[in-house]
């Protein structure tokens, strides 16, 4: 049975997140982030729109049977990635059998059919704001989740009294100019194993709040343009959208670099920065072990 890792791109905005829920009531939700409906006894309920059951269906309707789609990271509703990772298996690792002209094939995806043809049957069936960038066969033990050794991801922010219009789906807006090397200064300190019960969400989930972070960098790529990029083995729940709320903070003067080791030695959420919108966050890789 062939196992396939997928690299995929999406735009965040009208996805629920990655991950599949659920049909529920859905209060509140836009109309662009529902797929279908459901009449029950008990009321209404909706189909919320995710990548994860978005693609899952794609895959579905390619193999012609039914498959489990497993993602390395849940990103959350309006958060971007160029390249979350997801996995696969399905029947015909056996060589295909020969049929008539005009004929169907059988379900599956043999690993004789190659896997260039799967990303351009796969795109075929996605909607505008999902992109299958590239297909891996990979061992049948292959696990996106727990064999990740690294991620990274970038938060961008649109810094200017102006606000930005052709990218605004992909950017944070901050209304005046930020100190960058105050901001680099700052972010060097989140290197290292901590704990960051401080950048962390209540309700996150985890045993544990310590991690490492790999690195931590703030650039300007751009004149009102600033971004922050951040590696680790792993975050926790609005970990790097608080990240960059805190350095946000620095930028404004309303905190110093030298207050980063207090704030992680504190491990109080209220001594860090805001967490800011998924708009700004996009996924941007996911490392495996070469074995």
């Amino acid at each position: 049975m062939p196992r396939y890792k997928l690299t995929i791109a999406y735009d965040g905005t009208d996805f629920c997140g990655w991950q599949k829920q659920e049909p529920s009531d859905g209060p509140g939700v836009p109309e662009s982030m529902i797929v279908g409906r459901q009449d029950r006894a008990d009321g209404a309920r909706v189909q919320l729109r995710t990548v994860q059951h978005i693609v899952e269906q794609a895959v579905c309707e390619i193999v012609r049977e039914r498959v489990t789609l497993k993602g390395s990271s849940r990103t959350d509703a309006g958060v971007h990635a160029r390249g979350q990772v997801a996995a696969f298996s399905c029947s015909g690792d056996d060589p295909e059998p020969h049929t008539e002209a005009g004929s169907p094939r059988g379900a599956g995806w043999p690993l004789s059919r190659g896997t260039e043809r799967l990303v351009r049957a796969l795109n075929g069936r996605l909607p505008d704001d999902v992109l299958i960038t590239e297909a891996r066969a990979v061992p049948p033990t292959f696990d996106p989740t727990g064999d990740t050794v690294a991620k990274g991801y970038s938060y961008t922010i649109h810094a200017s009294r102006e606000r930005a219009l052709w990218d605004r789906r992909y950017v944070h807006q901050v209304w005046e100019p930020l100190d960058v090397a105050a901001m680099n200064a700052a972010a060097a300190g989140l290197v290292g194993e901590h704990d960051f019960s401080a950048f962390a969400a209540s309700g996150h989930g985890r045993l544990t709040t310590v991690r490492t972070i790999f690195s931590c960098g703030v650039s300007s790529p751009a004149t009102d343009r600033v971004r922050i990029d951040v590696s680790g083995s792993g975050f926790l729940w609005n970990m790097v959208r608080i990240i960059a709320g805190t350095l946000v903070n620095v930028g404004r003067g309303r905190l110093s670099p030298d207050d980063i080791p207090a704030i992680i030695a504190s491990r109080d959420r209220a001594r860090a920065g805001p967490t800011l919108p998924p708009t700004g966050l996009c996924l941007e890789w996911i490392r495996y072990s070469p074995d």
